[in-house]
Parts: structure tokens; C-alpha cells; sequence
């Protein structure tokens, strides 16, 4: 077992207590939206970007809104995350969520939004397509990328949800924050003698 999932795994042991009690009360408050809904947007975000396109597709359609995030969460660090979620995709760890989507089975499109990180799907999204059973049901993608791409997310999509429709994603580049770090270095580096 790498270093990295030993220590993932004893995180989501530690937090195990607190997220039995949370559990309850969890997957009841990640949801947004009308109970009538027949759609779900099921959303990943890191930064943002992939935040605000939920919420206009939720505002659009009338679906219910469900954030989907792992148990223990990224580093705030930039680096540190790209560095933790290359390694989870390189051993196939896919990282224990901190909730799910209860009845599932009442929707019939679910808008699925995701981040592409080192040109694939993130782990968590891995995570939460092996979750749920959505055979049967329409998966729209809208993903958000740093300019390299798609890559290989929406095969991803395709091999972790067998059964269910594909539809045609929404993409958009959104990577604000690699352009900000990537300014600011560079200041930074002028202002040093």
C-alpha cells in the first residue's frame, strides 16, 4: 500500500466516528432543489469554476443540486493537491465520499460536472460514479479544464457508469488558478534580487 493511500485511509478512519454522526444529516443536507426534481446536478469543485456552472444549470432546469466531495478533503495547496490526486489515479484509490445520493434511482438526468485533473477524471469523481447505479439514466457532463482538454475524463465517465447514456459535454477551459500561480511567481521572481 503506497504512503499516500496509508494515510488517506487512516484520515478516513479517524474522521469515521464524526462522519457516522454527520451521515445522518449528510447526504439529506447536500441536497439542494425541489424533492419533485427528475434531474440532478452532481458536482466536483475544487476552485470554483465548476461550482458556477451548477448553479446556472440548477437555476435553469429546476434540478437538485448535490455537491460531491470526499470524506477527507484536498490540500488547500495547489501543488500538493495535483501532486496527492496524480498518485490516487496512478494506484486506482478511489477516495471514501462524504456522502452519497439517497434514491438515486428517482432521476432520470443527472448533469455531472468535474474538474480535469492531469488529463483524466478525479478521483473522486471515480468515486462517486462506483457509488451509484445509473444504468439507465442520462449523464450530461460539463467539465472544466486548465486548456489541455478533456483528455480522457469523458471515457472515464463512460467505463465507471455502464448502462447509462452519455450525453454531449459541455467544456469549458477555466484555469484561473495555474494562470494566477503561475503571475505570481513570475512577480515574485523580478522582485528577487
Amino acid at each position: 500500500m503506497s504512503e499516500l493511500k496509508r494515510r488517506t485511509a487512516l484520515q478516513a478512519l479517524a474522521l469515521a466516528p464524526v462522519m457516522a454522526v454527520l451521515g445522518a444529516v449528510g447526504p439529506a443536507r447536500a441536497l439542494e432543489g425541489p424533492s419533485s426534481a427528475s434531474s440532478l446536478v452532481a458536482y466536483f469543485s475544487r476552485t470554483g469554476n465548476t461550482r458556477v456552472i451548477a448553479g446556472q444549470i440548477r437555476r435553469a432546469t429546476g434540478s437538485v443540486i448535490f455537491e460531491i466531495a470526499p470524506a477527507v478533503p484536498y490540500p488547500e495547496d495547489y501543488e500538493q493537491t495535483v501532486g496527492q490526486a496524480r498518485q490516487e489515479t496512478a494506484d486506482g484509490f478511489r477516495p471514501p465520499l462524504r456522502a452519497s445520493v439517497e434514491h438515486i434511482d428517482q432521476y432520470e438526468t443527472i448533469y455531472l460536472g468535474l474538474p480535469v485533473w492531469g488529463t483524466t477524471a478525479p478521483p473522486v469523481i471515480r468515486a462517486f460514479l462506483a457509488a451509484h447505479d445509473l444504468r439507465g439514466k442520462t449523464l450530461v457532463p460539463f467539465i472544466t479544464h486548465g486548456g489541455y482538454g478533456v483528455g480522457s475524463s469523458v471515457s472515464v465517465i463512460a467505463g465507471h457508469a455502464p448502462g447509462a447514456r452519455i450525453a454531449a459535454p459541455f467544456v469549458m477551459e477555466a484555469d484561473q488558478e495555474r494562470r494566477t500561480l503561475e503571475q505570481v511567481t513570475g512577480w515574485l521572481g523580478k522582485l528577487t534580487p
